[in-house]
């Protein structure tokens, strides 16, 4: 087992043992420096990266983009948050809690700030009518998994992700305990999938693009390299919806927007109009 740890009194900051992300968590709030945040032309800015959670609005940009919402032309800005982009004085005026991904929303006479990922989807969602239902019953079910996601994924990224692929020591006890809750997850997901086609039921809708970044891309052995150790082929039904997903051209476009890894055809470090990312998606081999 180890030395057992034995927490002291009185906790204090240790930036030196917190893993391959240690320097982007602190105990406080606030901004580090003064930085003014760029602002492109269109109404909608954009400030992120290419992480699950950034995904989920990319995702919902270039959907609505596709069904024909011009009005929802933005700039995507990149924030690199492994080098502390977050906590500058302008993106913490837009997102006090200096996570990404932010928006703000320039279409009326004063700016609107928007964060938190779901909340950003629904604010899409309901500003341009658009993979939110209007019947009352569907939209609750829409909104049960919208939120079901922001609690569930804590689990899979600060949890599981964190010890099973960022800590700097691997210990069983944390690993078998995000791990039984990870699998819980897809076990769920995998029955509610088996009576439907989407998420919330026969339509697709922000429950999907919610959920997919994560859980999509972990069926599809794209995050944290531990499609093996949870045996995600055995989830049939989210095996069938993470590809379905997957192939959808918005999805494939979004998923892309603010990323700085991976192959050349997948970064699209800023994007400030649509062929930003056709002309990066035409390097593909």
């Amino acid at each position: 087992m180890g030395n057992e740890y034995t927490p002291p009194k009185v906790w204090t900051f240790d930036d030196e043992n917190g893993g391959e992300w240690a320097k982007i968590n602190r105990p406080v709030s606030g901004a580090t420096h003064d930085k003014v945040l760029p602002v492109g032309t269109h109404p909608l800015q954009l400030y992120s990266m290419g992480t699950p959670n950034g995904q989920k609005v990319t995702i919902m940009l270039e959907e609505l983009l596709a069904s024909g919402v011009t009005e929802a032309e933005y700039d995507a800005h990149l924030i690199s948050i492994g080098e502390g982009e977050q906590f500058s004085s302008g993106f913490v005026g837009v997102n006090p809690n200096s996570k990404i991904p932010a928006l703000v929303d320039q279409s009326g006479d004063q700016p609107v700030n928007v964060f938190e990922s779901g909340h950003i989807l629904l604010y899409l969602a309901e500003k341009f009518g658009r993979f939110l239902p209007e019947n009352k019953e569907q939209r609750v079910k829409v909104m049960n998994w919208l939120f079901w996601l922001q609690g569930a994924a804590p689990y899979l990224g600060g949890g599981f992700g964190h010890f099973y692929a960022y800590a700097p020591e691997k210990f069983e006890y944390p690993i078998n305990r995000f791990t039984m809750e990870i699998k819980r997850h897809l076990d769920l997901l995998d029955k509610q999938l088996a009576a439907h086609k989407f998420i919330a039921g026969d339509e697709y809708s922000i429950a999907d693009m919610v959920i997919w970044p994560w859980y999509g891309n972990l069926i599809l052995g794209r995050l944290y390299n531990a499609q093996e150790f949870l045996d995600v082929k055995s989830y049939s039904n989210l095996q069938r919806w993470a590809a379905e997903i997957d192939e959808r051209p918005a999805v494939q476009r979004g998923r892309l927007v603010n990323r700085t890894w991976g192959e050349e055809w997948e970064q699209v470090h800023e994007r400030h109009s649509a062929d930003d990312i056709t002309n990066i998606m035409k390097h593909k081999a």
